[in-house]
Order: structure tokens, then C-alpha cells, then sequence
């Protein structure tokens, strides 16, 4: 404590200018980076030229720092960023082409206390397999093993939660274990391979004496044990930092067969559903929800019941259900088994009124204003006690927040679900159909997850007698009227709603409900006679109904039929392609140059469906 008291101290009079106080603090802190360095590099040039960056950094900013007892951390975290930015130059990658690592992986003043102790091979394989970790991966494990820091100043140091702490301990221990069974060590061999490293990599024989890594040091909790069952690796952006929130519906195995919170609607059998942050089941769960572009944005989830019986990640590149024993890789985005409608905090209040009352049931999610890019959500909701939890935050980089990442564990049994055109990640569709007995065509391209929208943007094209609609979500949307050339021109996305969206994070049987909430359009979820489909109806003027039917398993629209007193009046069919190939000079996206010709219409969310049947749209 008293040496910490002292830090803190110093670093006080080093922020007020005392010059004595500072160089002290250099000397501190090179020490100590010289040795985290080198541990990371294994070079002991390269550990020297970041420590000396760190330190010219520590330097220009160290008036910022607020906390004086989080020091470490923050410098850490400083030097850590430099290393990966020194990566991730094309210099270096050149250099690591072509050179090799300092003879032996240590210098000859290191590990003279382990001589004896250990084989050149067996220092050699562990040397390696250190190496061999990605920079995000050694690094905790030094901070953990070496450094004996906490979980919560891991978490400062490297940007993330400190759940996300844990978790990246715990990937970075299985990747080691992967590492040292390459070279052949056995499993069991973790523990004494840190123990060696670090001895290995201790300034002189007297500090390698004292090196101890327990069995408490490699511990990561309950919660990071059973989520390190399933995940990791891989999701998302690069964005800034701070807070906000969102939450939803979760896979849940365990609500199969159990009687439905909300209206009763018989579920389709061969699907296995989901459940909704809220509804009543013995089991705690927790969810993380990242939304890259703010709460009106697509949407990435992860979720997992506390006890480990299943995880779900729905990330930038496909859709995730791990059961424990087989990981499925499917077409469709989860839904709730009782079929009532996702709820999220981050709803407007008008909207979340408006679902209570059609479902006849309050949601159990707590409202949260939230603003902003990069958002990020931990949501715990023990349902024995009818009490949710929620922190917010906002990641620098959620790519480093393995909970979001799909590393599996090594040899799991695997089933990929998905058809061609999921397995591409997006597709080119088609439209027919007639209303009020004009015939009705169109086309147009669909992505499926977030990585393919940020590349292959959404956009269709669909005429009806003399009407033009185009809607492309990087160029706006317009509606012409060829006779008379009247236009309107409207927001990109516009006429996106009411359709399909799997690209948005939510299955197209929510993301059709909630764009009908928004406009407070009443609706029913219903089954057809077809297995695997389901129907919702929508009330959208007095006379004037709209039914879609939705394929569960693909997660698209497959129709929507408009009916007036009873009377069918018109329908629209799509079709999704499996096969593309030769097909991209038939299919043309928008231009819309027609856009700058005009004032801008505001969005009517899908209410467009019944102006176009009425014959109103872009009047």
C-alpha cells in the first residue's frame, strides 16, 4: 500500500512540475517497461525503442492523467498502442519476413537461473509459442502473470470492460495451451511454461527466483469460465470512447416447451426460438449488444445463459448457436419463442407504450437515452428475482472484446446451416406482383450481415404503371411518375422499410413489427399452414390490410399481400437468387442523380406500401 501511496505521490509532483519527482518517475517507469516490453517483443532493440516512445509520450501528457492511482495502467496502455502501431507498419512486416528474433529469444544476461532447470528445447518451444500469440494476447498475460495486475487495471490499460479483461485472459491462456501442444507439450503443461518464460525473461537470476505464477493468478471467474466455453474472436470497427446501450432477445433452450409469456401463438416445431431479455425462466442470463453506428443502426449481439447451457453471437460475419456440443452456423437471426416482439432499451418511450399495448404485456427492459456511435451494452437479467442490470459504455475497439469474437473451441463438431447465398454474405433479389390490377416488377440487392453492408449496400429498384421507386442507401431514394415527370426524392432507406433487413442485427419478423411501431400501425402474428413460415398483418389505413409471410429459416420477406374489405387487391412476391453468377450486368443500382434536382420528402416509414397502393406515393 505504502508503495502505491508513494506513486501516487510522486506522480502528483511530477504533474506540478517538480523535476526531481519527474526523472524519478522515468526511472520507475522505464524499469518496469523495459521488462513488460521485452516480454512482448522478445527483442531487446525493439523493447528498448518503444520504451523510449512511451516515455517522450509519458511526458507530453501525463497532465492529463486524472486518476494518479491508475499510473500503471495508463502507461501500460500507452506503450501496448505504440507496439501495435510499430506492427502495423509495412516496414515492420517487411523486417519480420525476413529476420528472425534475437538468438536464442533471450539475451544472455536473462534466465541464467533456470540453466539447469530446463532443456534448450523445451525454453525454445515455450520462447516460440510466446511469440507465436497475437500482441493483445501476450500482453494480458504479462500484466496478469508478471505484473499482478487486476482485472479492472487490465481493462484500463487495454481499453475494454473488465469482463472483456477476463475474457481475453482466458483466450490468450487457450491460445497459449494451442501453441505449446503444436510443439508438442502436453496439456497441463500451461502453468509451468509461464513459470519458465518468465524466469526466462527475469533482468537477473536473483528476480527469476521470485517468479510465481498460482493457480489464483490464472483464474478468471465463474462468469469468463463458461463464456470462454464458446467464444471469440473477431467482430467489428475501430470507433471512439465513452457510453451508451441496447438490448434484446437471446436463444433459450430451456423455454421450448414452457408456456409463453405474452399472447399465445403455437411456434413452429422443426426451430429452435428464442428468448427475450425478460420473460419468465429460471436461468440468469447475460447479453452484450454493440451497435457501430448508434441506436438507430444494425445491431451485433452476444448471449449466454449464466449456467453455460448455450451461447448465442450474432457479429459482423455470421449467426452463432453454440448448445455446448455442436456450434450451428445458420441462415437466420434468433426470435423470441414465445413470437411477442424484441424490446430494446434504447426504444423510444412512444414506441415501447405503443408494443404494450398490442402484446397486452409491459416489456422488463429498463429505458436508457442513448446517443452516438460505437455503443455497447452488458445486460444481466436474473429472471428467479425480476431484476435486469445494465452498464453502459462505449469500446474504442470492440475486435479486442473476445466475447464478440467466434474462436471456437478446438475441435468442436460444427454444422453450417447456411445456403449459398448466406454463406456469400448478400444477394441480388427480384419483385413481381400486381395491386389493384397494374402489374408491378422490380430488383434488388440484399446483404445479410454487417461486414458485406459496409461493401455491398442495399439498394432496389420496383415499377408499377408509369411509377419509378429507387431507394440505394448511399444515394438517397426517389419516386417518379413518368407521364407527367413529376419526382419526390426521399431519404436513402426509406423504401427499405417494411422489407427485409437481416443486415439491421434482428430477425425480419421483428425488424417489419417494430417499423410498423413506429408508425403505430396494428398488427397480429399469426401461422400459416406452411411450415417454417409465419404471418403478421398489418392494419395500415381503416379498410386497407398488408399480410406478409416470412420464412423463418431464411429470415426474408417471401410475400406481402394487400387486402380492402376483404377483398384481395394486390401482392408482391420475392424472390432471393442462390446462384448469381453471370446475373450482375441485369441487375443496375440506382444512380438517383435526380436527387440534387429537389427539396427532400420527409421519410413516412412503411406507410409508403399503403400510398402506393392508393396510388398516392410521391404526390
Amino acid at each position: 500500500m505504502s508503495e502505491q501511496v508513494d506513486l501516487m505521490q510522486l506522480v502528483k509532483l511530477a504533474q506540478q512540475g517538480d523535476r526531481e519527482a519527474f526523472d524519478r518517475l522515468a526511472e520507475l517507469a522505464a524499469g518496469r517497461l523495459r521488462l513488460y516490453m521485452f516480454r512482448l517483443t522478445l527483442q531487446e532493440d525493439l523493447a528498448e525503442e518503444i520504451v523510449q516512445e512511451t516515455l517522450l509520450e509519458m511526458v507530453k501528457i501525463l497532465g492529463k492523467l486524472r486518476k494518479t492511482d491508475r499510473f500503471w495502467p495508463w502507461l501500460y496502455g500507452i506503450a501496448t498502442n505504440k507496439l501495435r502501431h510499430h506492427y502495423r507498419s509495412e516496414l515492420v512486416h517487411r523486417r519480420a519476413a525476413t529476420s528472425e528474433p534475437d538468438e536464442g529469444l533471450v539475451s544472455s544476461d536473462r534466465g541464467g537461473g533456470i540453466e539447469n532447470l530446463v532443456t534448450e528445447e523445451i525454453k525454445q518451444i515455450v520462447s516460440t509459442a510466446i511469440r507465436d500469440l497475437k500482441t493483445s494476447h501476450r500482453a494480458v498475460l504479462v500484466m496478469r502473470c508478471y505484473d499482478d495486475m487486476s482485472y479492472a487495471e487490465i481493462a484500463q490499460s487495454m481499453g475494454c470492460t473488465e469482463f472483456g479483461s477476463r475474457m481475453l485472459f482466458m483466450r490468450a491462456k487457450k491460445a497459449l495451451e494451442r501453441q505449446l501442444a503444436r510443439n508438442g507439450l502436453k496439456k497441463g503443461s500451461l502453468l509451468g511454461a509461464l513459470m519458465i518464460f518468465g524466469k526466462m525473461t527475469a533482468p537477473a537470476e536473483a528476480a527469476a527466483v521470485h517468479i510465481t505464477v498460482t493457480a489464483a493468478t490464472m483464474d478468471v471467474g465463474l462468469a469468463a469460465s463458461l463464456a470462454g466455453l464458446a467464444t471469440s474472436k473477431a467482430a467489428v470497427v475501430s470507433l471512439a470512447a465513452a457510453g451508451a446501450v441496447a438490448v434484446g432477445a437471446v436463444l433459450g433452450p430451456d423455454w421450448l416447451d414452457r408456456q409463453p409469456a405474452g399472447p399465445a401463438i403455437k411456434a413452429t416445431s422443426q426451430i429452435r426460438m428464442a428468448n427475450v431479455l425478460g420473460t419468465r425462466a429460471d436461468q440468469p442470463e447475460k447479453h452484450w449488444y454493440f451497435l457501430p453506428e448508434g441506436p438507430a443502426g444494425p445491431l451485433m449481439l452476444r448471449a449466454q445463459a449464466d449456467k453455460g447451457d448455450w451461447v448465442v453471437l450474432q457479429n459482423d460475419v455470421a449467426n452463432y448457436y453454440f448448445d455446448g456440443k455442436i456450434l450451428q452456423i445458420r441462415n437466420h437471426r434468433c426470435w423470441a419463442n414465445d413470437l411477442s416482439v424484441v424490446r430494446l432499451p434504447t426504444d423510444p418511450p412512444a414506441m415501447t407504450e405503443f408494443l404494450a399495448r398490442v402484446e397486452g404485456r409491459p416489456t422488463a427492459i429498463p429505458y436508457a437515452r442513448a446517443s452516438g456511435r460505437g455503443l455497447l451494452i452488458e445486460a444481466a437479467y436474473d429472471k428467479a428475482r425480476g431484476t435486469a442490470r445494465l452498464e453502459v459504455m462505449r469500446n474504442p475497439n470492440v475486435s479486442d472484446e473476445d466475447y464478440f469474437q467466434s474462436d471456437w473451441p478446438l475441435g468442436v463438431r460444427q454444422q453450417d446451416k447456411r445456403d449459398p447465398m448466406h454463406i456469400r454474405g448478400w444477394t441480388l433479389f427480384r419483385i413481381e406482383g400486381q395491386i389493384n390490377g397494374q402489374a408491378v416488377s422490380g430488383q434488388g440487392q440484399i446483404p445479410f450481415v454487417y461486414r458485406t453492408y459496409q461493401r455491398s449496400r442495399p439498394w432496389l429498384r420496383i415499377k408499377m404503371g408509369d411509377l419509378a421507386i429507387q431507394d440505394s442507401f448511399d444515394g438517397g431514394a426517389s419516386v417518379t411518375r413518368q407521364a407527367d415527370g413529376r419526382f419526390a426524392v426521399y431519404p436513402g432507406g426509406s423504401f427499405f422499410k417494411g422489407m427485409a433487413r437481416p443486415w439491421a442485427g434482428l430477425h425480419t419478423l421483428d425488424v417489419l413489427r417494430r417499423d410498423a411501431a413506429e408508425k403505430e400501425i396494428w398488427f397480429r402474428t399469426t401461422n400459416p399452414p406452411q411450415q417454417g413460415k409465419i404471418q403478421v398483418e398489418l392494419d395500415l389505413q381503416s379498410s386497407l390490410r398488408a399480410v406478409y409471410t416470412i420464412d423463418l429459416e431464411m429470415d426474408v420477406v417471401d410475400e406481402i399481400g394487400f387486402i380492402r374489405d376483404g377483398r384481395t387487391i394486390g401482392k408482391l412476391v420475392f424472390t432471393y437468387l442462390q446462384d448469381i453468377s453471370g446475373l450482375r450486368g441485369q441487375f443496375l443500382a440506382p444512380t438517383n442523380r435526380i436527387i440534387a434536382q429537389g427539396p427532400q420528402v420527409q421519410d413516412i416509414g412503411l406507410l409508403w406500401l399503403a400510398r402506393l397502393v392508393e396510388g398516392s406515393l410521391g404526390q
